[in-house]
């Protein structure tokens, strides 16, 4: 094994990982890969004898690809209000899958997500490298271009941010998965009087249909939400399959054996508190998720 093959084998050991704080950050698996791709590229350039530490020296390269793609994004975005729902990282309710478990690990689903757009690039990257993956504060602001004491004011707004924002999840699977069959059984039922006691008052429902059907919808309120979920029961036939979505309780719903929806739940107290439907059928076809059976 020669010198570049050797550095390609230890590079393949942290991939996954990279992936992992590339996601988090751009909320992209494609523009994850890239990310990677890059980080690939500039170790390549490099004189990887004088790297010490191989994994922290990717991860930061990593951070300062996603910031720099992050940047160009909002840039290039001609409506500062658009929005869009990352990319759901799904498998199916059983079977492991050791890169899933990585992309979802210690995440909180799609709803934090939707919260981290919401941050300026440089307190999502201090918030995600920091809170996420303990990289030091002193690692993050040569990659911000401040001082360690001023990323990890970043990193603190961003915190404030999310807990007042995304509310707190169930972690027991089992209690997630019984709250969501709740709903999709009075869904299925048309039982708009259960799908409220199953909802939070509070609940928040996002959608995104993408830019030729429909775009971003949001709803507020149970009664709202309930209210959405039964139009859209009528509206799309069909057969659902159970799924963990960004490692939460989730489903996709299919028709004809094609994806076309997804929606993962974020459930608190026994109640669902936010739902994120993705039903972009550009980025649906793109999902790797396939019609069981």
């Amino acid at each position: 094994m020669d010198e570049r093959e050797f550095l390609a084998e230890r590079f393949e050991g942290h991939r996954t990982h990279l992936k992992a704080v590339a996601y988090r950050m751009l909320g992209s698996l494609a523009e994850a890969d890239d990310a990677v791709q890059e980080a690939w590229l500039r170790l390549n350039r490099s004189d990887a004898d004088d790297i010490e530490n191989l994994g922290g020296w990717l991860t930061t390269v990593v951070g300062r690809v996603c910031l720099d793609m992050l940047r160009s994004r909002t840039s290039r975005r001609e409506d500062p209000l658009e929005e869009r729902l990352p990319d759901p990282v799904i498998r199916p309710a059983d079977g492991p899958d050791p890169e899933y478990e990585a992309l979802v690990a210690d995440s909180v689903g799609l709803a934090l997500l939707v919260v981290l757009q919401s941050l300026t690039p440089a307190e999502r990257l201090a918030f995600v490298l920091h809170d996420t993956f303990g990289v030091p504060f002193e690692d993050i602001a040569p990659i911000v271009g401040r001082s360690p004491a001023a990323a990890r004011q970043l990193a603190s707004r961003a915190r404030r941010r999310v807990r007042g924002t995304a509310p707190e999840p169930e972690r027991d699977p089992v209690r997630q998965r019984a709250v969501v069959e709740a709903f999709n059984a009075a869904a299925r039922d048309g039982d708009f009087e259960a799908l409220v006691a199953v909802l939070h008052p509070d609940v928040v429902l996002r959608a995104d249909a993408g830019a030729t059907a429909g775009g971003w919808t949001r709803v507020d309120g149970a009664e709202n939400v309930a209210g959405r979920a039964l139009m859209f029961r009528r509206e799309t036939p069909g057969e659902v399959m159970p799924a963990l979505v960004n490692g939460t309780a989730g489903i996709v719903w299919f028709e004809d054996g094609r994806p076309r929806s997804v929606l993962a739940f974020t459930v608190t107290d026994d109640r669902v508190t936010a739902i994120e439907i993705l039903a972009d059928p550009d980025r649906l076809a793109a999902l790797d998720v396939a019609y069981p059976g």
